[in-house]
């Protein structure tokens, strides 16, 4: 049940993302060619096509950290037994919850500061800028925290146990339970 919510969340956020670069290009294109044809220009365009820009890094990072795309190394833990790989996997997890919650902790207190100003060109709230830190540090400790519980009720697979997936491969089956 949460598999599929994490899914369709992650689903949302491709189609987020997609749409964010859609509009950056749109943007960029159309501001190059105004600057050169007709010196002038979408004032917005640079400030706007900035926040798309990191915001897409950010949405782009919860999706990485579903699928198992990020970067990592293998060497040691794939070469352990079963139990030394669900020891790494509980020591690694709980380790990115860390980073979450300090990540969590910079980006709500950047965002409660810069609440009140706002941006040069678009005149925005500049807390909407440090929020894409906040969403992602829930989205992926959540993610993580299912993870775990998963590996703790037995539902995960050793392959997941690893936690990384050469680029050519499929994603991982998150459905295959450990034997």
């Amino acid at each position: 049940m949460l598999d599929r919510l994490i899914g369709g969340y992650c689903r949302v956020l491709s189609w987020l993302i997609a749409l964010a670069l859609a509009v950056m290009v749109v943007l960029v294109f159309t501001n190059v060619v105004l600057r050169y044809a007709f010196s002038s220009g979408i004032t917005v365009s640079e400030e706007l096509s900035r926040w798309l820009f990191v915001w897409l890094t950010f949405l782009g990072a919860i999706i990485a950290m579903r699928e198992g795309a990020h970067l990592g190394s293998d060497t040691l833990v794939s070469r352990l037994p079963l139990v030394g790989k669900k020891i790494c996997f509980v020591l690694g997890h709980l380790l990115m919850l860390f980073v979450c919650w300090l990540l969590f902790q910079g980006a709500w207190v950047q965002m409660q500061i810069n609440l009140t100003s706002t941006s040069a060109v678009m005149e925005a709230s500049m807390g909407i800028f440090y929020g894409c830190g906040v969403v992602t540090a829930v989205s992926v400790a959540l993610i993580l925290l299912h993870r775990l519980w998963r590996m703790l009720s037995g539902q995960i697979s050793e392959s997941e146990l690893i936690g990384i997936r050469e680029s050519e491969e499929e994603p991982v089956d998150t459905a295959a339970p450990l034997k």
